[in-house]
């Protein structure tokens, strides 16, 4: 049996026949960028199926689609985009299985990973179908009774969005569920090692009622130079993106020149605290949900864990453990509970900064070699004794390895988890509670997880720190980032 015949078989529907063109103006187009791109299964190396190739002028008639239906999608009432909305979490959960299926073969995570990722990616539509109603303004009189001050939230315009390849869903739907609820209209351009999740999620939106033109999706082998045209546009009024620190400098830089608002979620390098009175096995626990989401391919994956020495023997081998029982295979294998990474030079990356880590004195508990053969595996692997010069400790791991070393004072543990340019997450276990709130008032991070693995949540503010990050996503504060703030001053 051939692989797209064996990959049918064991998803339900041909890869091949999914939709690989450009979704602009609310029609399926061919790009005019050149070559095809082909789509990599991380799970066996071999082609999923090819997908279009925008160019620079695609890219502009998709912002012309954009500003042409931003007026309408403007001016559509509150309750109607709350609908459409809601009819958008409504198709995606209706259609949750073939979505996370997808997820799996294009990004390869595991099944429950992809499923998990599906029903967060849907919560978003459900939360700002409500936040859409809800989007108020203020009214009150100057403090010298001179005039009354009015407040007014008003859409900030033409969106670009810029998304990774982690998780295709959610990252997708966290941009453009609020940019739709405060009445903008967007061009999406999704990572290109997963964009068939990107291309499904279009044909719902059109379906749930979203206006031609209000979403547009493209995809381009030549990312920098086409986002740049966008971003220097006029028509264009916000950047979101979602992917490397290193990426979002750069972008910063290109949104400077036309004076762009810009939301970024940049990278991390989340300290996982554990004290010495923390709950051992919720601490395990922890550490397995805030490592091991989507094969630690995450922002918010714990990426330095700080263990007090009293407890680290018992954690480790805790760790090591249920680490080591990890079923590794393909993303979309039944049995699975972790995946490959997204493709070769991740792999190559992973095995360097633990050969590494290991050369600097590290010592290996579990895994810490590649797997030979077709896909991109590397398994779940514990460090121990892991020094501050190895690499791994400053740089953000994005796999399945957890590096952990020892601490022996509260204030060493804040001082070592604040001594990184990165501030998205911590994670901090004790059951002490005033120490746990103690710590986490002094971790300069956006987020804390406090006896917690996962924190993400619609209805949270996500968002980062220092170099991890401008703004925030989800919660009230997610609307508020597609909103121009307008006041007048009146009397009467």
């Amino acid at each position: 049996m051939s692989y797209h015949d064996t990959i049918s078989h064991e998803l339900g529907f041909d890869p091949q026949a999914l939709r690989g063109d450009l979704w602009i103006d609310g029609r399926w187009r061919k790009g005019r960028g050149g070559d095809p791109i082909p789509v990599i299964d991380p799970s066996t190396g071999n082609t999923i199926t090819q997908i279009e190739n925008a160019s620079i002028d695609d890219a502009m008639d998709a912002v012309a689609a954009a500003e042409a239906a931003l007026p309408g999608w403007t001016a559509t009432p509150p309750r109607m985009k709350s609908e459409i909305l809601r009819r958008c979490y409504d198709l995606m959960i209706q259609r949750k299985d073939m979505l996370a299926r997808l997820i799996s073969l294009e990004n390869g995570k595991a099944l429950p990973d992809a499923q998990g990722e599906v029903l967060y990616a849907a919560e978003f539509f459900r939360w700002f179908a409500e936040e859409a109603v809800r989007l108020n303004g203020e009214l009150y009189t100057a403090p010298s009774g001179a005039n009354r001050i009015i407040v007014t939230h008003r859409p900030i315009g033409v969106a670009v969005m810029v998304t990774p390849w982690n998780f295709p869903a959610a990252m997708a739907t966290r941009k453009i569920a609020p940019a739709l609820a405060a009445g903008c209209t967007c061009v999406l351009k999704p990572a290109t090692e997963t964009p068939l999740t990107a291309y499904a999620l279009a044909e719902i939106y059109a379906e749930a009622g979203v206006p031609a033109g209000v979403v547009n999706v493209l995809t381009t082998s030549r990312s920098g130079a086409t986002v740049s045209a966008m971003l220097h546009d006029p028509r264009v009024r916000k950047l979101s993106f979602t992917g490397s620190t290193e990426v979002g400098r750069r972008l910063l830089h290109e949104a400077a020149d036309t004076v762009i608002s810009c939301s970024m979620e940049l990278g991390g390098n989340a300290p996982f605290i554990v004290f010495d009175d923390a709950d051992l096995d919720l601490a395990i626990e922890g550490a397995m949900v805030a490592k091991m989401r989507n094969g630690g391919e995450a922002c918010t994956a714990a990426n330095r864990f700080l263990v007090q020495k009293g407890i680290a023997p018992a954690f480790a081998e805790g760790l090591a453990a249920r680490m080591k029982a990890m079923t590794l295979g393909a993303g979309y294998a039944g049995e699975t509970l972790c995946g490959p990474l997204i493709n070769r030079e991740a792999l190559d990356r992973i095995a360097g900064l633990v050969a590494d880590a290991e050369g600097h004195g590290a010592k290996t508990l579990t895994g810490g070699r590649p797997v030979d053969g077709p896909g991109f595996y590397f398994p779940p692997t514990v460090l121990t004794d892991v020094p501050p010069e190895a690499e791994i400790t400053g740089e953000e791991i994005f796999g399945p390895v957890a590096a952990l070393s020892t601490f022996e004072t509260e204030e060493e543990a804040i001082a070592r988890a604040n001594s990184t340019e990165y501030g998205l997450i911590s994670y901090v276990f004790t059951a002490d509670l005033a120490r746990g709130l103690r710590v986490s008032e002094q971790l300069d991070s956006g987020m804390v997880g406090l006896n917690r693995g996962v924190v993400s949540d619609p209805a949270a503010p996500f968002g980062g720190t220092k170099q991890s990050g401008l703004g925030r996503e989800g919660a009230h504060h997610g609307i508020l980032e597609f909103c121009e703030v307008q006041y007048i001053a009146a009397n009467w």
